[in-house]
């Protein structure tokens, strides 16, 4: 994948960074080589800008490059009229060209448990998390993807201080319609809930709970016939009663002995008056 940029120089109208060519090397110096890219002029390639067959740094342009040698190169920069090459491939996509919900395309490179690496053409490889491999439940990474695949992810996440993308498949997939055989079920959990309360007896009401503390007593009164006068005394109540009883008994006594008292009295009263009317008499 590619994204060259223009470069707008009068000389070289046609030349883009990041245009790949196949270059033969004219003159090696020190300092880097010329390399015919098939325009009027050779294009340079400075010395960092050369690596070996395994990517390492070189000591000498001579241990890599002679004269009348093909080599792969891209176009780094055009400035002024030259052309400068690199044979480090430049990244099909800088950290300022990656946005949140773009699409991307890339190579499945590594497969771990808990996701898949996609190689999207940037300085790291995006991470596509396990749970978002699908819509459904994905029991290992290798289950939807194998290494190698080339697929199209949708970024969701980017962190450039951390140097770290986050991508999604399902985010590109259509959600699965689910929604019509999950009420199909829930009303059928429902119906069967009805029909199981339906079979269970149903317990009678206790009205005791929804009447005030009055009518909870009428309430019981009319259920079992009884009255209050009939209800068992309590031992207070029994104590109050003999009390009572005792002090009418004393109050019966005191009125007995009183009337008593005055019969005595009486009694006396007239006996004196006849002897005293007998000694008159005589």
């Amino acid at each position: 994948m590619e994204n060259p940029v223009a470069v707008e120089n009068s000389s070289t109208p046609e030349i883009k960074t990041k245009t790949h060519y196949t270059g033969k090397v004219v003159k090696t110096t020190l300092a880097g080589a010329l390399v015919d890219i098939g325009l009027e002029k050779p294009a340079m390639i400075h010395v960092s800008q050369i690596t070996a067959a395994d990517n390492q740094p070189i000591k000498s342009v001579k241990d890599v490059l002679q004269e009348g040698q093909d080599i792969d190169v891209w176009v780094r920069r055009v400035k002024d009229g030259r052309i400068e090459l690199t044979m480090i491939k430049p990244l099909d996509l800088e950290w300022r060209d990656i946005k949140k919900d773009m699409t991307v395309k890339g190579t499945v490179v590594r497969i771990e448990t808990f996701g898949v690496f996609l190689d999207i053409g940037a300085e790291r490889p995006g991470l596509i998390h396990i749970s978002e491999l699908a819509h459904g439940y994905v029991r290992t990474p290798s289950d939807v993807v194998k290494d190698g695949d080339e697929l199209e992810a949708q970024v969701i996440d980017v962190n450039k201080k951390k140097k770290q993308i986050k991508l999604s498949l399902k985010a590109l997939q259509p959600e699965p319609v689910h929604e019509v055989a999950e009420h199909t079920s829930e009303l059928r959990r429902e119906k069967d809930k009805d029909k199981e309360k339906a079979r269970r007896p149903k317990k009678a009401p206790r009205r005791q709970r929804d009447l005030s503390f009055n009518e909870n007593i009428e309430e019981l009164e009319n259920l079992t016939g009884n009255s209050n006068a009939e209800a068992e005394p309590t031992a207070m109540e029994i104590a109050m009663r003999e009390a009572m009883e005792k002090a009418k008994a004393r109050k019966q006594e005191d009125k007995i002995k009183k009337s008593k008292a005055v019969s005595s009295a009486q009694e006396e009263l007239l006996a004196r008056t006849l002897e005293n009317k007998v000694g008159a008499a005589e």
